[in-house]
């Protein structure tokens, strides 16, 4: 388990995730990613309500190192690594309760306006809350060796 991940999100294996091969579909590390994403949102960022989620999915990576396995807790860390004007990148590690890591992967979000249909700067609320808890960020290019701005 990576001590980097200063926010962790428990995530019960449910029986609905297994798949015929006896582990959790492979599609179900990016349910992890959101609930984990969803709780990140609600207790770093103070935005608790559907309407507060003011950003779009641009793009997620997944990377699978164990089979998920029923029943298990499993412990979800989720980090900020790039923080952009208009798009953020976050982190993911799924471990279980034995510390395993069972998968990783990132994903892009962009903030958006549902009303215009368009995409929109980042909030100053939202930035400053990133980045008391995970910054700092660089904003021109990243610094070596830390998590980078993203564009």
């Amino acid at each position: 388990m990576d001590a980097s991940f200063r926010f962790r999100h428990p995530v019960p294996v449910r029986f609905s995730d297994i798949d015929v091969e006896g582990h959790a579909h492979h599609a179900q590390a990016l349910v992890y990613f959101e609930e984990a994403r969803a709780a990140y949102w609600r207790e770093v960022v103070g935005r608790t309500g559907l309407r507060d989620i003011d950003y779009i999915m641009a793009e997620a990576h997944v990377r699978w190192h164990q089979r998920v396995l029923w029943p298990r807790d499993l412990s979800v860390g989720v980090r900020v690594s790039r923080l952009g004007r208009r798009s953020f990148e976050m982190e993911y590690e799924v471990c279980d309760a034995e510390g395993t890591q069972l998968q990783t992967g990132t994903s892009i979000q962009v903030m958006y306006d549902y009303a215009a249909g368009a995409t929109k700067p980042m909030p100053e609320s939202v930035r400053s809350a990133i980045e008391a808890f995970d910054g700092p960020f660089s904003h021109r290019g990243g610094i070596p060796g830390t998590r980078r701005a993203a564009r």
